[in-house]
């Protein structure tokens, strides 16, 4: 039972509510912009994927850093630092005068995400008792929920009204009081000194960084195709290397043993699969939804709503669903289900009706709720105790890599649909690129059949699932 939060522990739940929220609102707020960026800096909306998947990319490859740094120079000097470099970040992106500075600056704010959140996540486990841990990790995923409703709402609103200047600039107030008010209620602890995994560091996350960039060049007109194989193939080269330097090591990045474990390894497959299915949505939809099929900016964002809406009204429902069905039906149901939502997505260019357009989203949003939620709790139900620090960060890495992949791969099948597309074929471009990547749908549901029947029954009992 969580018992009520003390002062000092409800404002560390408050200052780890605001990294949360700049976390989420961020990840939201620009989709809804991406056309207008793409007009003011003289470039195609359909080339603009890579300013949302640097962001995600340099997360995932600067997240190992985070617990080591922490535990070196404190968990408050690390997150006022990331707070502030994701601030700079945000407002380097707001003066872009090009898509080239402007990824960069995303850049920035990446190396800013990738401590800032595991850091506050890190120093509640840390610091609030177990007694009161529920309460505050219930009062930062509330906050943190607001920006996936906020963001496509505020990100239209200041297209259409300001300029997309502002949905960066809105992140300074809110950094800036984070840090302030991380001194009062933020402890700075100092963990036990580790040596850090260079070698493994930069094979792994450097080859899987640079594999997802060559996907993403794959699929943009004005890159060399040869460079962008190169990419790939030097990202693969890497990853194998580091089979080959972490085999029978333990202390390494990430020990090869996490991934003997069957209901790890299926899991996370499954995991890449559907975020290559579903991923690219929120950067596909908007598109859709503005240069597709006409909607102004604010139209376009409110429409993304419903999805968010839908996402959260299905978090309690889950608990009971997998209760009753276990985890191996729920996965594999949801996989169809997801896989119907995708291709109703699609649908959309067709029907262009509003409510059609509305109820889609929403299904859509209920099954990526119910998916994400089963199947990254599942990932790490399994494993031993001393493989759970490495699991758990594997987790959020395949998170973000998911999303960059899941954008790159929608990016390279638009653009290959338009390119061979009649000149007023982008809307059916659209349509047949949904169509196409509810096939990784089926996929994942084809992975999730390889489960145990029992997989994931220890879990019922806890209630707990993951995003």
């Amino acid at each position: 039972m969580a018992s009520e939060l003390s002062k000092e522990h409800r404002g560390l739940a408050w200052i780890a509510s605001f990294a949360f929220f700049m976390q989420t609102l961020d990840v939201t707020i620009l989709n809804t912009a991406l056309p207008m960026i793409a007009h003011d800096l003289h470039e195609s909306p359909l080339n603009m994927q890579l300013t949302v998947i640097s962001y995600a990319l340099t997360v995932a490859l600067f997240m190992p850093l985070s617990g080591w740094l922490a535990d070196r120079f404190g968990t408050l000097t690390v997150f006022r630092y990331s707070v502030l470099l994701f601030v700079l970040g945000s407002v380097f992106c707001a003066i872009s005068g090009s898509l080239d500075i402007l990824i960069l600056s995303r850049v920035v704010q990446g190396i800013g995400g990738a401590m800032m959140m595991p850091v506050a996540r890190l120093t509640l486990i840390k610091a609030v008792p177990k007694t009161e841990l529920l309460s505050a990790w219930n009062l930062m995923a509330m906050a943190g929920l607001t920006g996936p409703i906020l963001g496509p709402l505020l990100g239209g609103w200041l297209v259409t009204y300001a300029s997309w200047h502002w949905i960066f600039l809105i992140n300074i107030p809110v950094g800036l009081l984070g840090i302030f008010f991380a001194r009062f209620y933020m402890p700075n602890l100092i963990g036990a000194q580790t040596s850090f995994d260079r070698v493994g560091f930069i094979l792994f996350s450097g080859g899987i960084v640079l594999a997802t960039l060559g996907l993403d060049f794959v699929g943009e007109a004005n890159r060399d195709r040869e460079s962008a194989t190169m990419f790939i193939l030097i990202g693969l080269c890497c990853l194998a290397c580091y089979v080959f330097y972490a085999k029978g090591k333990r202390n390494v990045l990430f020990p090869l043993s996490v991934f003997f474990n069957r209901t790890f390894t299926l899991s996370m497959i499954g995991n890449l699969l559907i975020r290559l299915s579903a991923s690219g949505v929120p950067f596909l939809l908007p598109l859709m939804l503005q240069i597709g099929l006409g909607y102004p900016a604010d139209q376009a964002g409110m429409l993304m709503v419903p999805l968010a809406v839908s996402s959260i009204i299905m978090k309690p429902i889950i608990t009971r669903l997998l209760a009753k069905f276990g985890y191996k039906r729920t996965l594999i149901s949801a996989s169809v289900l997801l896989t119907f939502a995708v291709i109703g997505l699609g649908l959309i260019g067709y029907s262009q009706n509003l409510i059609f357009s509305i109820l889609i989203i929403m299904f859509y949003g209920a099954c990526i709720s119910m998916i994400f939620s089963s199947v990254n709790t599942l990932m790490v139900s399994e494993l031993k105790d001393d493989q759970v620090s490495a699991g758990t960060t594997l987790l959020s890495i395949v998170q973000q890599i998911g999303i960059s992949l899941g954008i790159a791969v929608a990016s390279v099948v638009l653009n290959l649909y338009h390119h061979h597309a009649a000149q007023n074929a982008l809307l059916q471009s659209f349509s047949n690129t949904f169509f196409t990547l509810s096939v990784f749908g089926v996929l994942s549901m084809l992975t999730f059949i390889c489960l145990r029947a029992d997989v994931g029954e220890a879990m019922h009992h806890k209630g707990n699932t993951t995003e």
